[in-house]
């Protein structure tokens, strides 16, 4: 179990740092970033294998998939508990916002990035080198994969410990509730009196239990694209990426 003093520090501004980690100790590594010690290592195991090195059918060899459908849904809850707690005076739309931000893919992967998870992933070694290890699809989908894992291993508390702790600079830094991207996009657009954005669905790759779909947006003649296991979430990404490219 996790003792009670923590073991790494906040994300998004200061790097985790594992307690006495090694490199060639990955479950190790991962321990000491979530702050728990596992009663059944498999489940941090299989948290940790990209589809790509997973061996179906062994125990433990598994990919992290099904952990990353329980942790999504984990901290879906843990972090709506949490803005509850934190603007008690907030409603149901200004919250909804805050909790998809904190739950995006973008912040994600920066948690994932700072807290060293990259390094002890399991990945195929072709793969490897075609860089999967920075996606921010697979870092994003790592990062809820353990978080479902210590979940099942920890129960509750265990995963709010580990959701306070390493979401906590991103959170303070949230004064006023985000708007999500697609909405800014259309205010943009509105606010110049030019047509809406156009989405586009320019292509759907993977299994359909892990799909990935790469949308493009476009507006006045700028496009976006971006990529994600949802059109909602790919939309989002795209969204975000014009958004950035008209307001540099």
């Amino acid at each position: 179990m996790a003792g009670a003093d923590p073991l790494v520090a906040p994300v998004l501004g200061h790097h985790l740092t594992p307690a006495l980690a090694a490199p060639d100790a990955p479950l190790a590594t991962a321990e000491a970033i979530l702050g728990h010690r596992f009663a059944r290592p498999d489940l941090l195991r299989e948290a940790l294998t990209h589809r790509s090195a997973a061996h179906p059918g062994r125990k433990g060899a598994g990919s992290n998939e099904r952990l990353e459908f329980v942790g999504d849904r984990v901290l879906g809850l843990l972090v709506a508990e949490w803005l509850a707690e934190r603007f008690p005076h907030e409603q149901e739309g200004a919250l909804g916002r805050r909790l998809a931000h904190l739950v995006s893919q973008p912040v994600l992967a920066a948690i994932a990035e700072h807290a060293g998870l990259p390094a002890i992933l399991d990945v195929a070694p072709g793969e490897s080198r075609a860089g999967v290890r920075r996606r921010a699809t697979v870092l994003a989908d790592a990062t809820e994969a353990a978080l479902g894992a210590l979940y099942l291993d920890g129960g509750l508390p265990a995963a709010r410990r580990f959701v306070r702790r390493a979401w906590a600079t991103v959170m303070t830094d949230q004064a006023e509730p985000p708007k999500d991207a697609k909405t800014a996009l259309q205010e943009w657009a509105q606010g110049r009196g030019l047509p809406l954005p156009h989405y586009e669905v320019a292509s759907r790759l993977g299994p359909s239990h892990a799909p990935l779909f790469a949308i493009s947006v476009t507006v006045a003649g700028h496009t976006g694209t971006g990529t994600a296991g949802s059109k909602r979430a790919a939309e989002q990404a795209a969204a975000q990426a014009l958004l950035e490219i008209l307001k540099p």
